[in-house]
């Protein structure tokens, strides 16, 4: 177990986890890595073009800062090409949805909805995105690509995704924080993701609706919470507060429901997953990590009138575009004695799903943010942002 380093006197470096550098320098070994500096905050963001423009890592605290971005070493020391999927890791990945039903991307027509049978698509698995340009704070990546989904549609797209490293101001606007203590380090970034229907036919719902779907993956611990404030309002009018049956019910003493916010363990410890609907989900989710004193945040561009989203369930779907909006997952053995895939813990992010003309493009921002420092220092950024305390979110599941 690490120690306490809600001060920061002490050196991240020292500590038994890997650092920024030692990542960095890891991953060289087997891929290009572009990084952003923001001179001023002493931030860094690591970012793979081979692993289409994904965030691997990113710091607060310069070369020698935590790596918060969860990375699976073992798969890139084997060199091995996996035939389900290959789970690199890395904080911010784009995918596309669905995963699930008569419009899946992952299952070919005729398959069965069971893991033998599902691929995710190598165009967000294994293909590398071109690399449009590169300054000190931003890169651009580009692609174009076709998909066929379960009932047969074929989408012809153009992909581009933009990375940004913010510097604190920027910080404090996005998050709408009158002032960050100095006592505290943060590294922040926004990615801007757009497709564009690149085909003769407009996409429409008859034959099914492509998603960008946002996916962080980062390192868990015992002592990871989950927070995500939602919409109040009677599920008579607004539907379930959450959805916690992806893989089976969560059980109690790992999600709690309270007034305002959603707990959820992020211990990696236990394979489950979690939804928010267009009408409870607000525009933001984040963890805090209470031992190491890591708050992190998920902010994105959520559309006020949108409601059809694509649904990612393994089945054949009554309602294929009421999916969730916001969704976490905590990592574990999917059953006993197997191998977790981490473990890890997920926040992710979806746009509405996209009937897109022929032509026409649609953007999906997402912004995240990594903030470190003792107590008193993140309670008044966790009470204004999600409506909870700092002890609060020590004894939730208490």
């Amino acid at each position: 177990m690490e120690k306490d380093n809600n001060t920061l006197n002490s050196n991240p470096a020292n500590e038994s986890t890997s650092n920024y550098a030692n990542d960095v320098a890891f991953m060289k070994e087997y891929i290009e890595v572009i990084e952003l500096t923001d001179q001023s905050n002493n931030s860094k963001v690591a970012i793979a073009a081979a692993l289409q423009g994904r965030v691997m890592t990113s710091s607060a605290f310069g070369a020698k800062g935590r790596s918060y971005g969860w990375i699976n070493k073992e798969l890139f020391k084997s060199k091995d090409t996996l035939e389900h999927i290959n789970v690199f890791g890395g904080e911010e990945r784009f995918w596309l949805g669905p995963e699930g039903g008569q419009y899946s991307i992952f299952f070919k027509k005729g398959a069965k909805f069971t893991l033998d049978d599902w691929y995710t698509p190598n165009l967000i698995d294994l293909e590398p995105f071109n690399v449009k340009s590169v300054s000190s704070n931003k890169a651009v990546f580009t692609k174009e690509a076709s998909l066929t989904n379960f009932s047969g549609f074929t989408f012809d797209m153009g992909i581009q995704r933009e990375v940004s490293i913010l510097s604190k101001q920027e910080i404090q606007k996005t998050l709408g924080l009158d002032s960050l203590s100095e006592t505290i380090k943060t590294v922040a970034y926004q990615t801007t993701n757009i497709m564009t229907n690149l085909g003769e036919s407009d996409w429409k719902k008859e034959s099914g609706l492509l998603s960008i779907w946002m996916l962080g993956m980062y390192n868990h611990s015992p002592n990871t919470t989950i927070l995500i404030p939602y919409v109040q309002g009677n599920d008579s009018e607004l539907g379930k507060v959450v959805n916690d049956t992806y893989f089976g019910k969560v059980p109690s003493d790992r999600l709690v429901v309270n007034d305002n916010v959603i707990y959820f363990k992020g211990d990696g410890e236990y394979r489950s997953k979690i939804g928010l609907s267009p009408a409870r989900a607000k525009d933001i989710a984040g963890s805090y990590d209470s031992e190491k004193g890591i708050l992190t945040i998920v902010k994105y561009n959520k559309p006020e009138s949108a409601t059809d989203y694509v649904n990612s369930m393994w089945e054949i779907q009554d309602n294929p575009f009421e999916g969730d909006v916001i969704n976490a997952y905590n990592d574990g053995a999917p059953e006993p004695g197997a191998k977790p895939l981490g473990p890890f813990y997920e926040l992710e992010t979806s746009s509405p799903a996209l009937a897109l003309n022929a032509g026409k493009s649609a953007t999906h921002i997402q912004l995240t943010y990594h903030i470190e420092g003792d107590e008193a220092s993140l309670n008044p950024i966790i009470k204004q942002l999600f409506g909870t305390t700092v002890k609060d979110i020590k004894t939730a599941f208490k």
